[in-house]
């Protein structure tokens, strides 16, 4: 199974919302099922098959996610970081102040769903296919 490091090392590429197709193909090949990221304190689950799972360590301080999420402005949000004018940091921020509690990329359904607070699903992002 893969570890901590190897998945570190492929988020490690990531400089843009145009990276993360190839990041994901990367990790999918690793036999990553899912993860989750928690957008408080950049802090990831990863799981694999057979109930498998390995937890990085936070990545920032903790930020305050706003209660009232806003769809309209997380899917600006994240097209803005799809064209690449925004960094992973940036998008983390935004992220919180739009409500995203976390969100959970999916390798085998190819989505990315971005939850809220109160574990409502706030937008479902098919991953563009990198070649799968």
């Amino acid at each position: 199974m893969f570890t901590v490091q190897q998945m570190k090392a492929a988020h490690a590429k990531v400089k843009s919302g145009a990276d993360f197709p190839a990041y994901v193909k990367e990790i999918k090949q690793l036999g990553l099922v899912h993860y989750d990221f928690m957008v408080k304190d950049g802090r990831t689950v990863y799981h694999g098959a057979n109930g498998f799972q390995v937890s990085g360590e936070p990545l920032y301080a903790e930020k305050a996610i706003s209660a009232a999420p806003s769809t309209t402005a997380l899917r600006q949000i994240i097209a803005d970081t799809q064209q690449g004018k925004s960094d992973f940091p940036t998008f983390c921020s935004q992220a919180a102040a739009a409500g995203v509690e976390k969100w959970v990329v999916d390798t085998q359904a190819m989505l990315c769903n971005y939850y809220d607070l109160a574990g409502n699903s706030m937008v479902a992002e098919p991953i563009p296919d990198a070649g799968y």
